[in-house]
């Protein structure tokens, strides 16, 4: 098949952005006209002198200098800062945005490239975590697509396609692996070191992804970005330990129709560059033979209560999931460098929402407010 398309990537030397130039030498048809990385110059230099895109951009304006020096003997233009990210979520050439950075770093390029009629394939939750009021109005105005690259939300959403109105949808039934740590009581967990909490049974991810997986901080997240691409809080978290059942909706006829696959990113990638359509992949196929069985089990809320936290805040809305969000980007950040203890992280989170008021129908100067005052309550601690 025949397909071409101009895309920027953001976060293109991260796990979701490496996938997607993966697909790129896959189908020649898919040209990169920008991407940006917060620091690694080393592989963002080998990715442009390979994909030849119009610009980079490094979010780490020091190292952005030095890459320039680097490539010095290219066409590239080379730019640096969170303006610079904006300029690459813009990019005129570019038809789609992979957002792939990490953080509540992604909202404003997104909102930015949203303005510039750029589709978005989006695998950076927080984006619609703390500003999807803004961000799914926005894209309705300017008539984009946001097409999710979550592995979960793609299921969703590949589940939804012949769905007419999704008042017909009853629930949501979002699968999770569980972590490494599935079956432990909290006692059990007092002395997790990052390495332990790193090793993902089923998923090669970032750090920071995995170690929210670990929590089911992730998975809370994954709730209310569900909330904002689907239009409906009735989100049931199932556990799923094989990882093969993505995920599932079940309509008012109480249908429930659901898409499994191989545990590889590249399937929900692709699907998000592609649609509406299906172009074959090379050796991520699905043997259910292999498995025998697939389960389902409810998560364990006591142990790891960072889920029952999402829920919460999706609940009472406002600037509750940046809380949530924010609380835990510093916490993770403090276990990694040993600062906190593995169940601290949760404990950081429930403190922060605690403390900072809530504001209704927040702008996205309140969103960046309670941003920095979720940070400096962790840090506090």
């Amino acid at each position: 098949m025949n397909f071409e398309h101009k895309i920027s990537v953001l976060g293109s030397t991260g796990s979701i952005g490496t996938q997607t130039l993966e697909i790129a030498r896959e189908y020649k048809g898919i040209s990169i006209e920008a991407m940006s990385a917060h620091s690694n110059i080393e592989l963002l230099e080998r990715q442009a002198r390979e994909f030849k895109p119009r610009l980079v951009c490094v979010t780490d304006e020091r190292k952005a200098m030095d890459l320039k020096t680097k490539l010095a003997d290219t066409d590239i233009k080379v730019i640096g800062g969170n303006d610079g990210l904006c300029e690459a979520a813009t990019c005129g050439s570019a038809k789609t945005v992979v957002t792939a950075v990490v953080g509540i770093a992604g909202l404003v390029p997104t909102i930015e490239a949203i303005k510039a009629k750029k589709n978005i394939a989006l695998a950076n939750k927080e984006t619609l975590v703390t500003g999807g009021h803004i961000v799914t109005r926005l894209a309705e105005e300017n008539n984009i697509k946001i097409l999710p690259v979550d592995s979960e939300h793609s299921a969703i959403f590949q589940s939804l396609q012949g769905c007419r109105d999704n008042r017909e949808i009853k629930r949501i039934l979002l699968t999770a692996s569980g972590g490494p740590f599935f079956g432990k009581k909290r006692d059990e967990l007092t002395d997790i070191k990052p390495e332990d909490a790193l090793k993902h049974p089923n998923w090669n991810m970032g750090a920071k992804v995995t170690i929210d997986s670990s929590t089911l901080v992730n998975k809370g997240l994954e709730v209310m970005e569900a909330r904002w691409l689907f239009g409906t809080e009735n989100i049931k978290v199932l556990v799923h330990r094989q990882s093969v059942l993505h995920s599932a909706v079940e309509f008012c006829d109480n249908g429930v129709i659901a898409q499994l696959g191989a545990p590889d990113m590249r399937l929900p990638i692709q699907y998000a560059l592609t649609y509406p359509n299906r172009l074959p992949m090379k050796g991520n196929e699905l043997d259910l033979f292999e498995y025998g069985s697939l389960t389902f089990e409810e998560p364990d809320t006591d142990t790891f209560y960072a889920l029952s936290l999402a829920y919460e805040a999706l609940k009472d809305g406002g600037i509750k999931p940046t809380i949530f969000n924010s609380a835990d980007e510093v916490a993770v950040e403090l276990f990694m460098n040993g600062k906190l203890s593995y169940l601290g992280i949760s404990e950081a989170i429930k403190k922060a929402m605690d403390s900072i008021p809530n504001v209704e129908n927040p702008a996205i100067e309140d969103i960046f407010a309670a941003d920095k005052a979720a940070r400096e309550a962790v840090r506090s601690l």
